[in-house]
């Protein structure tokens, strides 16, 4: 059985973050979400939340779980048995990132194999940094976000006028 790991802060929750975890599940036998703490951004929401958007959001997929996790995303795939890191690219930017994201996790463990999917071309645009951006001024997020992100997005940002 292969298991696979998709980690990320996910703060918020997009939807091409879904369509990924939808797509990698039909990969993998078993793909676990990981909500883990980007050190360098300071999070809109806390990853109990996060952690409940995604399920929210992923009822259908049985073999999909959804766990908050910190520290070293190997350790964690160590100690469940997880052999496959998968990350999404939306960009070239996101490759060069990434590429010396699977360099550092290959060093860490040489059994860990990282596959990139590409993002579907009506989310590559689409980043945190933007999503907040809108919601602060009550702008339109639909089909970009699950309805409960939108919500708690426009609740948590909005204007006050």
């Amino acid at each position: 059985m292969t298991i696979a790991v998709f980690p990320g802060s996910f703060d918020p929750l997009t939807n091409g973050h879904l369509d990924l975890i939808q797509r990698a599940s039909r990969l993998f036998d078993q793909l676990v979400v990981v909500v883990g703490q980007n050190t360098s951004k300071k999070g809109v929401f806390t990853p109990t939340e996060r952690v409940a958007f995604i399920q929210q959001s992923l009822t259908d997929l049985p073999n999909v779980t959804v766990r908050i996790e910190s520290g070293l995303t190997v350790a964690f795939m160590q100690s469940i048995g997880a052999t496959v890191l998968v990350r999404g690219l939306r960009n070239s930017a996101d490759f060069e990132y990434e590429q010396g994201i699977a360099g550092m996790n290959r060093h860490l463990d040489p059994q860990i194999e990282t596959v990139c999917l590409m993002a579907d071309a009506q989310y590559q645009f689409v980043s945190s940094s933007l999503l907040r951006e809108v919601a602060k001024f009550d702008g339109n997020l639909e089909r970009l976000v699950p309805p409960v992100v939108a919500q708690a997005l426009h609740q948590r940002l909005g204007s006050d006028d």
